[in-house]
């Protein structure tokens, strides 16, 4: 794929950046997965360091002036333009960060981390306020330094989804919003998908469960000589190249769907980076081109798939086998259970439909917090606030509320949006393909999970970062974010049963 001599002498140059990106996601996973809390302060400094070197190698003369060649280059391919477009877009946001700056928002992010999950466990905010403080101001440095068109959240917002500005997400939530809005109103009225299921407070025993969620993965193909399944307090998908994806789930003993869906949702992010093109192996091309595409992959696996009635039928008896108290409830039971619409305090464990308040819900404070508007310690009670207005409950705790996500003590401002995304591109994928006569349902009830990997890999994750977001959702799918598709998903689903 790459013939040009220029290009592949870049790449060559590059394989120490990706070196190092390899340590650095090592020692983060590590930091999640094993690594006792104690040795925070020395992993801090360690992945310091290594951002540091890595910012210096990009930004060498001798790398720099190879990229500004290869941009100079005619006749170049796709992928050629892919690497070249990557390298520029990352030589030109780190020129604009001072070393002294990415030091310290990665130091100051690993003991946030830890802070952060001491204060979960002892629901006490005030062990992570400061460690918050702290990082929204670096992040408000950081939107300055890289600059942005109206306002901070622009800048922090295209390091997560490339083009992607304010007024994108306030739009899309302006169509989202009222017609979400009116669709629950009519579930919760007839109450079809929202009632007390008791499989809800149902209690499992961990090994089990841990032995149905390797089945699951076994049925769905999952490569476990390329990939592995561990335990953090927050799941996530860690990509350490295309040969090595590690994902995790938590046990928490009751409501056996949040530990199933939670691995279902990483299945999909790690799919999409197992099945990049292995040609861009240790590439600036060998990774999603952005998170909110990466989340559409997640996305279209735990919801577009798994809480189907398809799907439901064809791991009910791994569920039987497993769990036991899955045998006195049949298909639809555990149908309805999985498609629950319940409003819920915890994003990771809210149901597909109410799932973009939680967003929206970020997305504004988020506004606030790089805006200067608010003070950390009013965050709590803001957050509580909204979430009754939104979704009719209140948090009864900062675990529940203000606690329960990670991603601000990993400075990820900017973000949370991307989830909405995700959300909105799994719907136009399933349309997409529906539309094309490739019913994604029948091969479910014919256990031909393959076929579907397959599709999604010539659809989406072979190009890796080949091209932009907008422009692989233009040239795939023949336009761009539409929230449109996600809520005739909806009402077909949940008005139309």
């Amino acid at each position: 794929m790459f013939e040009n001599e220029v290009i592949k002498d870049l790449l060559k140059k590059y394989k120490r950046l990706w070196a190092l990106g390899h340590a650095r996601a090592l020692m983060g996973w590590d930091n999640e997965v094993n690594m006792p809390r104690g040795g925070s302060e020395e992993r801090g400094i360690a992945i310091a360091e290594i951002s540091t070197l890595s910012q210096e190698i990009l930004l060498s003369p001798e790398f720099t002036s190879l990229v500004e060649k290869a941009s100079k280059q005619e006749d170049l391919n796709d992928y050629e333009e892919g690497v070249v477009r990557v390298l520029n877009r990352d030589i030109s946001i780190m020129k604009k960060i001072p070393p002294s700056l990415l030091y310290e928002i990665s130091e100051t992010s690993q003991r946030a981390f830890h802070a952060w999950r001491d204060a979960r466990e002892k629901n006490d905010f005030s062990l992570f306020s400061k460690h918050l403080e702290k990082i929204v101001k670096l992040s408000i440095e950081l939107a300055e330094k890289l600059g942005y068109e109206k306002e901070p959240y622009d800048a922090l917002l295209d390091l997560f989804e490339e083009g992607l500005r304010t007024d994108d997400v306030v739009n899309i939530f302006s169509y989202l919003k009222p017609n979400m809005k009116k669709i629950v109103d009519k579930v919760l009225s007839e109450k079809y998908y929202y009632f007390d299921s008791p499989l809800e407070k149902e209690r499992y025993d961990i090994e089990k469960m841990k032995q149905v969620n390797k089945e699951v993965l076994d049925l769905l193909e999952f490569p476990w000589d390329r990939g592995r399944l561990d335990i953090s307090p927050h799941p996530f998908t860690n990509g350490l190249g295309l040969n090595d994806v590690r994902i995790t789930t938590r046990y928490e003993g009751f409501d056996f769907k949040r530990s199933l869906f939670s691995v279902v949702h990483e299945f999909g992010h790690a799919t999409y980076e197992l099945q990049i093109d292995q040609n861009f192996k240790m590439t600036p091309l060998a990774s999603g081109v952005s998170l909110g595409i990466h989340e559409s992959q997640s996305r279209f696996w735990e919801n577009i798939i798994g809480r189907s009635k398809q799907f439901t039928e064809l791991i009910k008896p791994i569920l039987d086998k497993h769990l036991g108290f899955t045998r006195n409830y049949d298909t639809e039971d555990i149908y309805r259970y999985f498609a629950l619409v319940k409003p819920s305090p915890i994003r990771t464990e809210a149901d597909e439909l109410t799932y973009n308040f939680h967003i929206l819900l970020r997305f504004e404070l988020e506004r606030l917090m790089l805006k200067g508007e608010i003070n950390i310690n009013d965050l709590p009670e803001l957050w509580n606030d909204k979430m009754e207005e939104y979704l009719g409950i209140r948090p009864k705790s900062y675990k529940e509320g203000i606690l329960q996500d990670v991603h601000w003590s990993h400075a990820d401002l900017g973000y949370f949006p991307t989830y909405t995304l995700g959300n909105i591109v799994a719907a136009q994928i399933r349309e997409h393909l529906l539309g094309n006569n490739f019913n994604i349902y029948e091969l479910v009830n014919e256990k031909r999970i393959r076929d579907i990997k397959e599709k999604l890999k010539e659809l989406i994750h072979k190009y890796g970062s080949t091209y932009r977001p907008k422009d692989l959702l233009r040239k795939q799918l023949g336009e761009e974010y539409n929230p449109k598709y996600i809520i005739d998903y909806f009402e077909e689903k949940y008005v139309g049963h």
